[in-house]
């Protein structure tokens, strides 16, 4: 292990304090996220032309959001923490503890895209293309937060930039600042490959191509990410190495590559 490690910037968790109202960074991270997704979307909805209208856009965001908060937090009881919030039932409604599961999260937009689609008679796909580009600005921001919290820490590690984290359970050792590293590669390069495809290829004109492009890429990022956070205290690793992670990610690789296989291809 190295002599010393980079101090841990101390950013205090909460952001505004007003009286008795405390604002977290983790929250702004999800508000803000949500804010420039949605106009990115709308700027994306007008290039498209794919039957999916800025004004659509507009309602969608509701749903997004709504499928963002009520995934993510019953995908984290049922995949990280079922037994303790089986107990503990109404702490499934303390929001403000933390707690949120990315792959719970898509599960939860997948099913409002799906029901949008259904109601408006638009195909899925053509609004799912146009959402997934705007996720990673939302994950960037997520793990910045996470960074700040200094939670989901990575692993003891010698590299020169490696930090103590500020939480007990984290111990004494130097460890990977793994949270900017899902940042850069969920948020950075995923947006970035999406963004390309987007504005220089003709992504749009073959529905699912896009969605599966960003399953893939976030499958791959996830996993690679993985192999430098320490996992999490009450689950560990569940076998050969693997994190819980690294498997819910498998099936997303696989999902994409059968979205991009089934895109139908561009007639024109």
């Amino acid at each position: 292990m190295p002599f010393f490690a980079i101090p841990f910037p101390m950013i205090d968790p909460v952001a505004v304090e007003i009286g008795p109202l405390a604002i977290r960074w983790y929250a702004l991270a999800y508000v803000l996220g949500i804010l420039l997704g949605w106009r990115y979307m709308v700027q994306l909805a007008k290039r498209a032309q794919n039957g999916v209208t800025p004004a659509m856009i507009d309602d969608l965001i509701l749903w997004i959001t709504l499928g963002v908060i009520l995934g993510g937090r019953i995908g984290y009881t049922l995949f990280y923490k079922p037994g303790y919030f089986l107990s503990h039932p109404l702490e499934i409604f303390a929001l403000w503890q933390g707690g949120m599961s990315f792959h719970g999260g898509l599960v939860g937009v997948c099913l409002a895209i799906w029901l949008y689609a259904r109601t408006h008679g638009i195909d899925w796909r053509a609004i799912g293309d146009i959402t997934v580009c705007a996720v990673p600005i939302g994950l960037f921001l997520g793990r910045l937060a996470n960074f700040v919290n200094g939670e989901l820490y990575g692993r003891p590690s010698d590299v020169p930039w490696a930090m103590v984290f500020p939480r007990p359970e984290a111990g004494p050792l130097p460890r990977h600042p793994s949270q900017l590293y899902e940042a850069f590669l969920e948020g950075v390069v995923l947006f970035a490959i999406l963004w390309y495809a987007a504005y220089h290829t003709r992504a749009f004109r073959r529905p699912g191509l896009l969605g599966g492009l960003f399953l893939i890429g976030y499958g791959a990022a996830r996993i690679i990410g993985e192999t430098f956070r320490e996992p999490d205290a009450y689950l560990g690793f569940l076998f050969a190495g693997i994190t819980m992670g690294q498997l819910l990610s498998v099936p997303l690789i696989l999902a994409g590559i059968w979205l991009i296989a089934r895109a139908p291809r561009d007639a024109s």
